[in-house]
């Protein structure tokens, strides 16, 4: 054998290891629910809703049971997703375009309201790596007011192949609302469509031709944001389960939605099975923040838009490839998909990216401990509560609320309906937190709300 057939013989060797390391790489399927409540899954707790395969999902990987949202509105926590930092280190701290409260006590500060260009967004990442990438879905990540200036603030210009869907809208509008027409981008549909459906047969599809890529679909549903519209088979369904009088939850308009999704999440995956892709890729399970009503946040104190568990804390599930099926009890992030994604796909982390989040592969895996660490959250605004922010350190939750610096702190895991404010009985436990979020607030150039020189209260109280 001569020098020429060896180094032949050796370049194909090294092409057919590049070839099987790119085979390798794991696929990623995000499923991001928009104001999903923790309690709204059968298997956390509802015995009105139907959800076999969300619950299937949960059992076959690993179920965090602390694990959050970083905000209680959808804009900042998605931004929160897609970056691997907190809304107060991205100053994307609101839903977008947010309330305007100009009698307020406090002024809100001038916050971000598009997804900035600045840095690598873990879709961007993993295109970067070679995967194809798809969005689906609801994207609410740039002015509603400014879309014609806004362009290039849509999913495709931030690491998407494809966007079906996603445009400046929070909730799906127009005729049809849930039903067709659609006014959404690269959508066609038919009469009689739900777009839940609709949304699902483009999630297929880009499966379907990228079977032997490894690819990103980030499946970012609509549902079950308001209005709730449901079809109406089902809705008739739960009219009648209602009328057995067994059960708590009586709207069977949500309840229709929630089975949806489910069906929703039940064929992507099957279609995952039918390609034989399965075992080969991750799958993520969460929302962006709490229910609408607390009815579906499982017991816990608050819902989307207030400063408690029920706003943040969310389903929260990742399978995949060596990941041990099991539930972990450690507090995790929204912003702790970045880094988890990147090394569970054997990528090298991108630490001065997703700065806020951490890796969850040693709990997937079992193979180790994730190093203690407070979580935070940072809310300079109005909606259903006023300004606040929030840490939890261990077990202890303190929440501030900036108007006159009243503090709530709860011990979650002997009350986690935060029943009990201890601030009062533990004053050293408060003191030892507020230090701890106040030097936060610093250390990420979180903005605050200032006084608000136009205060009027009988003007507030009026709007």
């Amino acid at each position: 054998m001569n020098f020429k057939t060896v180094t032949m013989f050796g370049m194909i060797i090294m092409s057919l290891n590049f070839l099987m390391a790119e085979k390798a790489k794991p696929n990623v399927v995000f499923f991001l629910v928009d104001d999903f409540g923790w309690g709204a899954l059968s298997s956390m707790g509802s015995n009105f809703h139907e959800t076999p395969n969300i619950d299937n999902l949960a059992k076959s990987g690993v179920a965090f049971s602390d694990g959050y949202a970083a905000c209680t509105v959808c804009s900042p926590s998605r931004a929160a997703i897609l970056t691997g930092r907190y809304p107060g280190r991205t100053h994307l701290t609101d839903w977008i375009p947010g309330h305007k409260r100009p009698y307020a006590k406090l002024s809100v500060p001038d916050w971000n309201m598009k997804m900035e260009h600045e840095g690598i967004l873990f879709p961007e990442a993993l295109k970067e790596a070679g995967y194809a990438t798809s969005f689906i879905g609801k994207w609410h990540l740039l002015p509603i007011n400014e879309k014609e200036k806004m362009k290039d603030h849509y999913p495709e210009f931030h690491g998407f192949d494809q966007n079906i869907g996603g445009r400046e809208w929070g909730q799906p509008k127009g005729r049809g609302i849930y039903f067709h027409p659609f006014d959404m981008p690269n959508m066609t549909s038919k009469e009689g469509d739900y777009l839940t459906d609709r949304l699902t047969d483009y999630a297929v599809d880009f499966i379907e031709k990228h079977q032997k890529d490894p690819f990103l679909l980030y499946f970012s549903y609509y549902t079950v944001h308001g209005p709730l519209q449901a079809k109406p088979d089902l809705v008739e369904k739960y009219k009648k389960k209602w009328q057995s009088g067994k059960y708590k939850h009586k709207n069977p308009v949500y309840a229709a939605m929630v089975q949806s999704l489910d069906e929703s999440v039940g064929r992507v995956l099957d279609k995952l099975d039918e390609l034989g892709i399965a075992d080969n890729t991750i799958v993520i399970f969460t929302g962006d923040n709490g229910a609408v009503g607390t009815n579906y946040c499982g017991g816990l104190k608050g819902a989307k838009a207030l400063s408690h568990e029920g706003g943040v804390r969310e389903p929260f599930f990742i399978k995949g490839p060596g990941i041990e099926p099991g539930v972990s009890s450690v507090p995790v992030m929204a912003t702790d998909f970045y880094p988890t994604i990147l090394d569970l796909a054997g990528l090298p982390l991108k630490l001065e990216e997703h700065q806020d989040g951490v890796s969850l592969k040693p709990l997937l895996m079992q193979s180790g401990h994730l190093k203690e660490r407070s979580l935070f959250w940072h809310y300079p605004h109005y909606h259903k509560t006023k300004p606040y922010g929030a840490i939890r350190k261990g077990d202890f939750k303190l929440i501030e609320f900036f108007e006159d610096g009243s503090l709530e702190l709860y011990d979650l895991k002997n009350d986690q309906s935060e029943k009990k404010n201890l601030a009062e009985k533990m004053p050293e436990k408060a003191t030892e937190l507020l230090k701890d979020l106040k030097a936060w607030r610093l250390s990420v150039d979180a903005q605050m709300p200032t006084a608000n020189p136009n205060y009027d209260p009988a003007k507030e109280k009026k709007k």
